[in-house]
């Protein structure tokens, strides 16, 4: 512990020494519906807080719902005191913070690796799988892909307005591939990209996706778990903030537009023993085979997770590369779990089902729970879509029936934790009826 807290002593002291100008240091936190939460500190205080000082937070500003509200959920909120609980510093994470108006600093918190982790925060749901695996032997390397529309800064009567080429000063208005909206586009992107890297993020690829104003950007392949949902989380708030300041905004909402595509978070994810062996290549790939058919088996129980909100379940079964169904394939971008061209050392899947606006520590771990599951079931998988265009099987397109499904599925709940999994539940459900207490204007038109 006294050399733990001497590494984070020395990352805020270099902090400060580099960043003379910052005053104020936000210790920021993903809730289950993966807003960060937290509080801003005088970076003097952050010593003592890595010296050894106690951080504490409310437990319950896990909870929030999707508007920051606080639901009943068993006798959390309302009935426990709203009690305070620990929280650590993750190291390596202390940044300073470009986008804002003022010099800052930003630092992740977690309560995974104190004395009473909450059970049901998103981070320390990944940390006990990655345990978990880990002591079997199982060593996961783990790739995000993000992508997100950019759109004018502001909104018209609340609806989003297309993002105005630079050049031109016209609308982004004409979906499509072409690399000459990277160009366009590229004071922004760049900036969105060495703001990621100065995060610590190794952004790669970035692309121009179909719709207008979209784009993908791909991170580097990490053997840390936490790591890279840590990266995928601190993206989606720089790449945010960045926007802004140049007068979009950036949004990583899952469905938009009906009629152009939506946005996905796309994992990559291959699993290596101890002597760095591909688990998924041997036998002639037949844990590769395991693997996805418990992918398949619990993606149905998971959507709550791929699909976090109402929105979210319009993008599934839609236009471009959105599956209908739970399915998978090789090489093929309509599967929800495809299965790259790679060599045996590189062969892993992609996991394509869950929106943008996804939590990426329960994505991640609801995937690797499938993969776990898989290779201990040693099942064989329904029939790729390379042989067959009609495989898949079902799974919810509405959160109170992909609720139910979630809630009493007994891998989840030994896997995931069953306190986890009925809170999350419960807020998914709450926040999904509290959506629904407003009439639209549609429904006067159709009904009055």
């Amino acid at each position: 512990m006294k050399s733990h807290s001497s590494t984070l002593l020395a990352e805020v002291r270099t902090f400060r020494q580099n960043h003379p100008d910052v005053r104020y240091v936000d210790l920021i936190a993903l809730d289950i519906p993966g807003h960060f939460y937290g509080k801003r500190y005088p970076v003097e205080m952050l010593e003592k807080v890595a010296a050894g000082s106690p951080l504490k937070l409310p437990q319950n500003a896990v909870l929030l719902g999707a508007q920051g509200g606080l639901f009943k959920i068993g006798d959390y909120c309302f009935n426990d005191g709203d009690p305070d609980a620990n929280r650590r510093l993750v190291p390596g994470t202390l940044k300073p913070v470009s986008w804002e108006s003022q010099p800052l600093g930003q630092m992740l918190i977690t309560s995974d690796g104190t004395e009473a982790p909450i059970e049901f925060e998103p981070r320390e749901v990944l940390a006990k799988v990655l345990e978990r695996l880990q002591h079997k032997g199982i060593h996961p390397v783990v790739a995000f892909e993000l992508e997100f529309y950019l759109f004018d800064k502001k909104l018209d009567n609340g609806f989003p307005q297309f993002a105005r080429d630079p050049l031109s000063e016209d609308a982004d208005d004409q979906p499509n591939l072409h690399i000459e909206r990277l160009t366009r586009f590229g004071d922004v992107l760049d900036d969105m990209a060495q703001t990621a890297k100065d995060q610590g993020i190794d952004i790669t690829v970035i692309t121009a996706e179909i719709g207008p104003g979209q784009f993908e950007i791909n991170f580097g392949h990490l053997d840390d778990g936490l790591r890279a949902a840590d990266w995928a989380a601190l993206f989606c708030r720089s790449t945010r903030g960045v926007a802004l300041k140049h007068g979009y905004r950036a949004s990583f909402m899952a469905k938009p537009y009906l009629q152009y595509p939506g946005s996905g978070m796309h994992v990559h994810v291959s699993l290596y023993d101890g002597a760095g062996n591909n688990l998924l290549a041997a036998h002639q790939q037949q844990p590769l085979r395991h693997a996805v058919a418990g992918c398949l088996e619990l993606l149905p129980h998971c959507m709550p997770i791929f699909s976090p909100n109402h929105n979210a379940f319009r993008r599934l079964g839609g236009t471009v590369n959105a599956a209908t169904r739970a399915s998978w394939g090789f090489e093929d971008r309509d599967a929800c779990v495809r299965i790259p061209e790679s060599d045996p050392r590189n062969l892993r899947i992609e996991h394509r089902l869950a929106s943008a606006d996804a939590n990426p520590y329960l994505v991640l771990a609801a995937i690797l729970v499938g993969l776990e599951h898989g290779l201990e079931a040693k099942r064989e998988p329904i029939p790729p879509l390379n042989e067959d265009r009609n495989s898949g099987t079902d799974f919810p397109v509405d959160m109170l029936d992909a609720v139910r499904a979630m809630r009493h599925q007994p891998v989840l709940r030994d896997k995931l934790g069953g306190e986890f999994v009925d809170v999350y539940c419960e807020n998914k459900r709450q926040d999904h009826l509290a959506f629904q207490q407003e009439i639209h204007a549609r429904e006067y038109r159709w009904f009055l």
